[in-house]
C-alpha cells in the first residue's frame, strides 16, 4: 500500500472534471460495477447456486486518503455530506446515503484497527434499482478504507465483509451473488457460484454463442429492499425449511443456521401437502431454480443461448408464481419483453417487486426492441413517462482501482 498520502483537496471534490473525475485529481479511483443475476434467483440466501455478470455500468469513488480518522464524503446522485469518524464505533443507521459508508466501517472494525480515514466523492451511472447498487457502493468503502489503513483483503474477503455490513448494519438479510458478481465477475465469461461452499468459477464464453447484450429496463418505480418483502421471504424460506425437518422428525437448527440447501429435495416432495402452500411455493422456487441453474450452466458451456434464455423466462415464471414476487409494473414489461423478436430470455432483476428487468437480447434487435417495449408499457402505465428508462450494457470486469 502506498503510504505517502497526499494533500487533500477539500474545495475542488465536489467539481466535475474532464472524463468524469473530480477536478483537483484525486489520487485514488475505484470502479464497482453493477451486477445482473441470469439465472439463480432469491436462492443466494439459502447457500443456492447462482450466475451473474459484472457489468460495464457502476460506481465510481474518488479518494484521497486523510492523515486523520475522519471520513468526508460526498454524492453526485443524492444530497447532503456526510462525516464520520473511522475509528469510533457505529451504533445506529442514520437513514440516509451515508449509512453504506458507516455499514463498511461497522464490518471492517470488527476485523482490523481503523485508523485514517478518506475525503472523496462517489457517484453512480445508472438509476437505483435492481441491479444492487447498495452493494456496489458497499464493496467500493471496503475498498477503499482498507486502502487507507493498509489493509490487504482478498476478494473473497471483501466479499464476505459488503455482505456482512449489508445483513448486519443496512438490515437486508441477503446472502453473497451481489458481492460476488461485483467482486469477481470478468468480461469474457459468465460467473458460477456456490452460495454454500463459496466455491466459484468463470465459464469462458463458447466462441459458438451468438451475440448479445444485456437490456435494462427500469420500471420507472423505485424501490428499498429493506422496507419490501425481501426479509419476508428469507423467512419464509426459512420456515419451509423447519416445517421439513419438523414433519420428519429432524433436529430443528437455530434459524440463522437453517436453510433450505441443507435438505434433499426428496424430503421436500414428502412433506409439500402438510405444510402451508406459501411455505411450499417458496420450496418449490429454491429446489426448481437449482434445476435451472444446472441446465443452464451446460447450456451456456455449449452456446446454447436460446436454451440458456428459456431459462432465464422460466425463472421469471417461478418468481412471479412461487416465490410470489413482482410489481404490476414489472410483470407488464416481463410478459410485454417475452413476445419481442430478439429477446433471448429475461426475468426480473435484483429482488424483483419494484426496480427494473434485465433480457439477453440480438444487438441487432436493439431497436426495435426498445420502441416496442416503450410504446406498449406506457400504453398502461403513462405515469412513468419521464421516469421510464431502457440502457443497454455488456459484461465487464469486477470491482477494482483505475
Amino acid at each position: 500500500m502506498n503510504n505517502n498520502n497526499k494533500e487533500i483537496k477539500t474545495p475542488s471534490l465536489n467539481r466535475e472534471g474532464r472524463g468524469g473525475s473530480p477536478v483537483g485529481s484525486p489520487s485514488y479511483h475505484i470502479y464497482s460495477p453493477y451486477r445482473v443475476c441470469p439465472l439463480g434467483a432469491h436462492v443466494d440466501h439459502q447457500h443456492g447456486i447462482v450466475t451473474g455478470f459484472a457489468i460495464n455500468k457502476g460506481v465510481d469513488l474518488w479518494f484521497d486518503i486523510r492523515e486523520d480518522s475522519l471520513v468526508k464524503l460526498s454524492s453526485r446522485s443524492f444530497e447532503g455530506d456526510i462525516e464520520f469518524d473511522i475509528n469510533r464505533p457505529t451504533q445506529v443507521r442514520e437513514h440516509n446515503w451515508g449509512d453504506y459508508a458507516r455499514g463498511a466501517k461497522y464490518a471492517l472494525r470488527k476485523r482490523f484497527e481503523l485508523t485514517r480515514g478518506i475525503e472523496g466523492v462517489i457517484q453512480g451511472s445508472l438509476p437505483v434499482g435492481g441491479l444492487s447498487s447498495s452493494a456496489a457502493v458497499l464493496i467500493a468503502y471496503v475498498m477503499a478504507f482498507a486502502k487507507a489503513n493498509n489493509i490487504s483483503l482478498k476478494p473473497m474477503e471483501v466479499i464476505k465483509i459488503a455482505s456482512e455490513a449489508e445483513r448486519e448494519y443496512i438490515g437486508l438479510n441477503n446472502g453473497i451473488l451481489d458481492q460476488a458478481c461485483i467482486a469477481l465477475g470478468q468480461k469474457d465469461g459468465l460467473l458460477f457460484l456456490d452460495c454454500d461452499s463459496n466455491d466459484y468459477r468463470i465459464i469462458r464464453r463458447n466462441p459458438d454463442m451468438p451475440p448479445f447484450e444485456i437490456g435494462i429496463f427500469f420500471s420507472g418505480l423505485t424501490r428499498s429492499l429493506v422496507n419490501s418483502d425481501y426479509n419476508l421471504r428469507v423467512f419464509e424460506c426459512k420456515t419451509a425449511a423447519w416445517n421439513m425437518l419438523a414433519y420428519t422428525d429432524q433436529p430443528l437448527k437455530p434459524f440463522d443456521k437453517t436453510f433450505l440447501r441443507d435438505i434433499p429435495k426428496a424430503t421436500f416432495d414428502k412433506t409439500r401437502i402438510a405444510m402451508p402452500q406459501r411455505f411450499a411455493r417458496r420450496a418449490e422456487h429454491f429446489y426448481s431454480e437449482y434445476r435451472r441453474v444446472r441446465q443452464g450452466v451446460t447450456a451456456w458451456e455449449t452456446g446454447n443461448l436460446k436454451l440458456f434464455g428459456k431459462l432465464c423466462f422460466d425463472s421469471c415464471e417461478s418468481s412471479i408464481h412461487n416465490y410470489e414476487c413482482g410489481s404490476p409494473e414489472l410483470i407488464a414489461i416481463y410478459d410485454i419483453m417475452r413476445t419481442l423478436p430478439g429477446v433471448y430470455g429475461g426475468r426480473f432483476s435484483g429482488a424483483g417487486f419494484k426496480g427494473a428487468c434485465i433480457a439477453l437480447v440480438d444487438p441487432a434487435e436493439k431497436e426495435n426492441i426498445a420502441r416496442e417495449l416503450t410504446t406498449h408499457y406506457l400504453a398502461q402505465f403513462p405515469e412513468y413517462e419521464h421516469s421510464f428508462q431502457i440502457h443497454w450494457v455488456q459484461p465487464d470486469n469486477g470491482a477494482r482501482f483505475i
